[in-house]
């Protein structure tokens, strides 16, 4: 949605495993928001702290809004919840390669399809977020390397 909680989070859990796991060349992440409420703010104060809580920096991100050359440019688009792939359905021009797809269906670790909202609660949900997302981009990052691993030499 307006991309300062969930997505700028998510893109510093994923960045952080891939580091951890001497991949940060592999892969390149993005944060971007379905609808441009925020667009060129920096995330919600709770995320930095939540996340500053897991060493993850999240501080420098700046939100901005998925675009066309997002569904050109990257191999997944994944969502935080079925709203938002929903529109990010609606938004694919049809000759994309991103394969849009839900975070947490990569995870066996948690429970539902959807990374709740933490914006309209208190702080424990912003940690609750986290946790999330620190299971589900590790996850994430096991079936990139796992397609990496089994892709034919060209």
């Amino acid at each position: 949605m307006g991309n300062i909680c969930r997505s700028p989070s998510a893109k510093g859990f994923f960045d952080l495993h891939c580091k951890k796991r001497g991949l940060d060349a592999h892969y390149n992440s993005e944060s971007a928001g379905t609808h441009g409420w925020h667009t060129g703010q920096p995330p919600d104060p709770r995320s930095i702290g939540a996340a500053t809580g897991w060493d993850v920096d999240i501080s420098d991100d700046i939100s901005r809004r998925v675009n066309l050359e997002d569904f050109e440019n990257f191999d997944f688009i994944v969502a935080m919840d079925r709203s938002n792939l929903d529109e990010l359905r609606l938004q694919n021009p049809g000759s994309a390669n991103a394969e849009l797809g839900l975070l947490l269906s990569f995870s066996d670790k948690t429970r539902g399809p959807d990374v709740p909202d933490p914006y309209y609660g208190g702080a424990g949900g912003f940690d609750e977020v986290c946790a999330l997302l620190n299971d589900a981009c590790s996850d994430f990052l096991d079936h990139l390397e796992i397609l990496r691993n089994n892709k034919p030499a060209s």
